[in-house]
């Protein structure tokens, strides 16, 4: 069936709300969890929506949460986010980062105590598109196996990147540490579709490309081998050594049968080049990426999503039929039904 965005974002809306997500949270998320819809990350869009709401039924993930923002002195902001939505937290704390940013060259956004179940390219985007470059770190619990490991250790931790593209846009891309991200595994596994190869490890430490496997009681494998297993680590570093936040081992969601979130950290950091180095990054940019634009048929980071997201709104979101009936399962009353548990929880 086909959606129009429209009508997803008022679906995501019924969603929440059945679920005791504050009023003011569901705005920020609505848009957010649509806006990665429309531009193709679909493992972060509608069908993340059964993580939501597993966190909340389980009681992991306090939905009606109102972050806690202190503003330092300096160039930085701490946000508590007491348990609630981390990308509540980010559009929060924006104004006030990026004013920060123009005063000292640079800013700093420390985030513990929070759940970010979505794409991290979003809390970032906005800040290219004001004229800073920008760098976003996420860990979570441990779903990665580091190279050389049969087990998992550490979260398959993802960092974002974003630069102003010269043309009032932005050029951003988005990476977990694994092959693949645990939402596009979920996806492998809700189609019964087999992974590639290389992609995980079964409970016993083998090599399969069953998906189920993997989800229950196996690990991710990280992306180049020793290379993808040092950037888990050193997102670890940056997004819970240097917040406060739970390291990955730390977690102890077990405790809630049926959480699918983290209770991890973030940490963004945002320069102003011409505030620090007097830099005109536009002018700088549209160079760059008119030179890299000479290459043949070459795809730039942020191409894609812009393609994807002018399709949704021309020909709209198509869901299947599967897809559908697990997401309607979600806007039931929880105190009724329990079927988003299906959710394949990692």
């Amino acid at each position: 069936m086909i959606i129009t965005p429209e009508q997803a974002t008022q679906f995501a809306k019924d969603v929440l709300l059945t679920h005791g997500v504050a009023a003011s949270n569901v705005e920020i998320l609505c848009d957010l969890i649509v806006r990665a819809e429309c531009e193709g990350s679909r493992s972060h869009g509608l069908m993340r929506l059964p993580d939501y709401v597993a966190s909340m039924r389980a009681g992991w993930l306090d939905g009606a949460a109102v972050p806690d923002v202190v503003t330092g002195e300096l160039a930085t902001i701490e946000v508590d986010c007491r348990n609630g939505f981390t990308q509540v937290a980010d559009v929060m704390a924006r104004q006030q980062l990026l004013e920060k940013a123009k005063r000292f060259g640079m800013a700093m956004l420390s985030v513990k105590n929070g759940h970010h179940i979505g794409a991290l390219w979003l809390d970032i985007v906005p800040l290219a598109e004001a004229g800073m470059v920008a760098i976003n770190y996420v860990n979570s619990r441990c779903r990665l196996a580091p190279y050389g490991a049969t087990k998992r250790l550490i979260g398959t931790n993802a960092m974002a990147f974003s630069a102003p593209d010269g043309n009032g846009g932005a050029l951003a891309w988005d990476q977990a540490s694994g092959v693949m991200s645990l939402g596009d595994i979920k996806l492998h596994a809700a189609a019964n579709q087999p992974l590639p190869p290389g992609v995980g490890l079964d409970s016993q430490g083998r090599h399969t490309q069953m998906a189920a496997d993997v989800l229950n009681g196996g690990a991710i494998l990280p992306f180049g081998g020793h290379k993808g297993a040092s950037i888990a680590v050193m997102v670890e570093v940056m997004a819970a050594a240097m917040t406060g936040a739970n390291f990955g081992f730390e977690d102890n969601s077990k405790q809630f049968p049926g959480a699918a979130s983290s209770n991890a950290g973030q940490l963004v950091v945002v320069f102003d080049p011409q505030a620090a180095t007097g830099v005109h990054i536009a002018g700088r940019m549209k160079t760059l990426m008119r030179n890299l634009r000479e290459g043949d048929d070459i795809r730039l980071p942020g191409d894609r999503r812009a393609e994807m997201r002018r399709r949704a709104e021309t020909v709209g979101i198509e869901l299947t039929e599967a897809e559908y009936a697990l997401l309607t399962e979600c806007t039931k009353n929880p105190a009724t039904t329990h079927t988003c548990h299906r959710s394949l929880t990692f």
